[in-house]
């Protein structure tokens, strides 16, 4: 599968996730979900490795890295979202999320000296500003209000820097070992990192309260959004550069929105349908550069 397309379609699967992740937290602890998510995520990438023949453990001297990514990408950036969506709504922190390309770009930069182009620049302002004319429905003096004015939202945006650090982290590890194995392994030290704290917690009490929505979205959370999605975006990222790769969350406010349209019976205007084309420009000028 192309880059591109394994990018996009782990970003369409995220961008649900935020409208999946506020239906399961009413019914159970953030802890609960995203032990169940990374859970699931994990027992899924290590089939995929069974059915392949491969090892389903990684080379021992790959620990150190996966301990790293397990609990920056996997523990902590989930538990964040998590607790977050119980203090602010889905679709303020689909807007929060769009600014997540920003800190990628800078990460990249610095950290993996990659060059922006002028044309990538562009990309990326016109991206921030597709994405503030989605969430405030083409009503940018709303656009400061959307700022983190409380804690959840506050939250959110902790978790677009330490997801832009997460993109930047893992690519090494990735290069080097392969999306599917490397993202097994975090997704496993992920969920070994939150087990005494589930245990402790007495969080694994919660599922006895599921309803059927809460399980569906309890399944689409840790098989679609942590098993499939985590390894559509780290195959990306092992073939092509973080800047480009982590543009397609731009799109990420527009897919939270469909979402909240499709599920909740939200209505769409003139503004987000424009702002929609700009996200998609944007992500345009961003490859192309």
């Amino acid at each position: 599968m192309a880059p591109r397309l394994q990018a996009f379609l782990a970003v369409v699967v995220w961008g649900v996730s935020f409208v999946a992740t506020k239906a399961a937290v009413a019914e159970i602890t953030p802890v609960a979900l995203i032990f169940a998510r990374a859970l699931l995520g994990s027992g899924l990438l290590l089939a995929l490795l069974a059915a392949r023949g491969r090892p389903l453990l990684p080379p021992r001297d790959a620990w150190r890295a996966l301990l790293a990514m397990g609990f920056v990408g996997v523990a902590f950036h989930q538990l964040l979202q998590a607790y977050a969506l119980t203090l602010t709504s889905a679709v303020n922190t689909g807007w929060l999320i769009g600014i997540t390309p920003i800190w990628s770009a800078l990460f990249a930069a610095l950290a993996l000296r990659e060059r922006l182009a002028p044309g990538q620049i562009a990309g990326l302002l016109l991206g921030f500003l597709g994405a503030g004319l989605v969430v405030t429905r083409g009503e940018l003096g709303g656009l400061f209000r959307a700022l983190p004015s409380t804690r959840g939202d506050a939250l959110i945006l902790l978790s677009t820097v330490n997801w832009a650090f997460y993109t930047v982290l893992g690519q090494p590890t990735l290069r080097r070992l392969g999306p599917t194995r490397a993202t097994s392994g975090a997704m496993l030290v992920g969920a070994l990192l939150l087990l005494p704290v589930f245990l402790a917690s007495g969080a694994f009490r919660d599922f006895a309260r599921l309803s059927p929505i809460g399980w569906l979205a309890v399944l689409f959370l840790g098989l679609l959004c942590s098993g499939a999605g985590y390894l559509l975006w780290y195959g990306a990222l092992a073939r092509v550069e973080a800047t480009r790769v982590a543009a397609f969350l731009y799109l990420e406010p527009l897919v939270t929105l469909a979402a909240a349209v499709a599920l909740l019976g939200e209505s769409v205007g003139l503004p987000t349908v424009l702002g929609g084309l700009l996200l998609v420009a944007g992500v345009v000028l961003v490859q192309r550069g």
